[in-house]
This record gives C-alpha cells, structure tokens and sequence, in this order.
C-alpha cells in the first residue's frame, strides 16, 4: 500500500524501509533508546510495517505484530521531531485502523504519553490490572 498525504508517502512496502533511519529514530525514543540494530532489524522483518517519506527520506515509523485473525500489538509508532504538528501520526494510526488489514480486530499498545492520539481510533485504557508484562531485559 502506497498512501499520499500532501508531501508524504505512507507505505506498507518494506523494501522502502531503511534500517539506519528506524534505528536512529528509535535511540531517540523513551522506549527503545537502548534496542539493539541486530534487534530492530529482526523486529521489522516479523512485522507488518508502516514508514513515512518526504522526498524519499523516511521521517516515520510503525510497526504491528499480529495473527491477522484476532488481535494485533501497535508498536514502535515514531515520527522524526523536525515533521511532527503536521497530522503525520494522525493519518498513520487512522490508515492502521481503518484498514482491511485490521479494521475488525483487536488493537493493543502501550504508551506513556499519547493517549488522546489512540483515544481518537477507537484505542479505549484497559482495566486497572488486566494486563501483565514479562521484562525482556
């Protein structure tokens, strides 16, 4: 899927994507400044992912984990500082809800900061306790 959004590409095309730019985007984030390359790189070749461009340039990220069936785990949703107040991660998480791919399944993801962005697609806090985490490390 190629996607424009008035000077940006928005594609599902992992060929486009570039291993450098995620990972220097992802040391800048709080949740992943410490991912290894080697890890980042295994994570985006398991998962269904999103990149931005301008001018060819990937400025954005996403990435989901998921059995296509029932459920899929948001992650790694990432827009470059110089780009953001320009509606990219709106039009990102709208394209993943909206889409064939996922529309009727059951989003998850974690964030510390950006609930109203997923509160606008639907995206609703869990209960108080309902979900566990096993630290990778």
């Amino acid at each position: 899927m190629n996607y424009t959004f008035g000077e940006y590409v928005i594609s599902t095309n992992k060929s486009l994507l570039s291993l450098e730019r995620i990972t220097e985007l992802l040391h800048k984030s709080y949740w992943a400044d410490q991912r290894p390359v080697e890890t980042i790189a295994k994570s985006i070749e398991n998962s269904y992912c999103y990149g931005i461009y301008y001018n060819n340039f990937q400025v954005g990220f996403a990435r989901l984990v998921s059995d296509f069936a029932t459920m899929y785990w948001l992650c790694d949703v990432i827009i470059d500082e110089n780009h953001k107040g320009k509606g990219l991660g709106k039009e990102l998480i709208r394209l993943i809800a909206e889409s064939d791919e996922f529309k009727d399944l059951r989003g998850i993801l974690a964030t510390k900061d950006a609930h109203g962005l997923y509160q606008q697609y639907g995206f609703v806090k869990a209960a108080e306790g309902r979900f566990m985490l096993k630290p990778a490390y």
